[in-house]
């Protein structure tokens, strides 16, 4: 429950909606302060087949009194994604930087958690980078998983990139 209205009052305070939607599938309570790694998979909206799970630490509330910063959690995460059935490929963007697949606040106002897709065409591999996001100024921590294409049955909508 108090997952859920953090995520309520941040969503309402950014405004934004993500372009894919998080399940939550695991809950793992690290200390008697109440903090927790949370686990969810996430569908990639424009490729069918491919899930990602993505494990992030939500700081409980005495931890929040104890440090003093109640509105933000820390930028550590972790991200995983496998085939997990046929994979079909829609219009996705083809430039170095990729595109933003997943995003939800963690902190009130600025902080972001993300998750881009990018295609490496040499390779016939999806790379999806979680990092988090600020304003003031980026963080350098972040985590990679790749998804292999080379030898796979896949469908591109769009037709395979030349």
């Amino acid at each position: 429950m108090r997952r859920a209205l953090s995520i309520l009052a941040t969503t309402v305070a950014l405004g934004a909606v993500s372009p894919a939607m998080a399940q939550q599938v695991g809950e793992v309570g690290v200390d008697w302060l109440g903090n927790d790694i949370i686990v969810e998979a996430i569908k990639d909206p424009k490729v069918e087949g491919v899930t990602c799970h993505v494990s992030y630490f939500d700081r409980g509330v005495i931890d929040r009194l104890q440090k003093g910063n109640w509105f933000e959690n820390p930028s550590d995460s972790a991200i995983s994604c496998q085939q997990t059935g046929p994979i079909s490929i829609g219009e996705i963007d083809l430039s170095q930087e990729g595109e933003e697949v997943f995003k939800q606040g963690i902190s009130l106002i600025w902080k972001e958690q993300v998750v881009n897709r990018i295609y490496d065409k040499q390779n016939e591999t999806l790379i999806y980078l979680a990092h988090s996001r600020q304003v003031q100024d980026g963080s350098a921590k972040m985590s990679m998983t790749t998804v292999p294409l080379y030898g796979q049955n896949v469908i591109w909508t769009k037709g395979k990139p030349q």
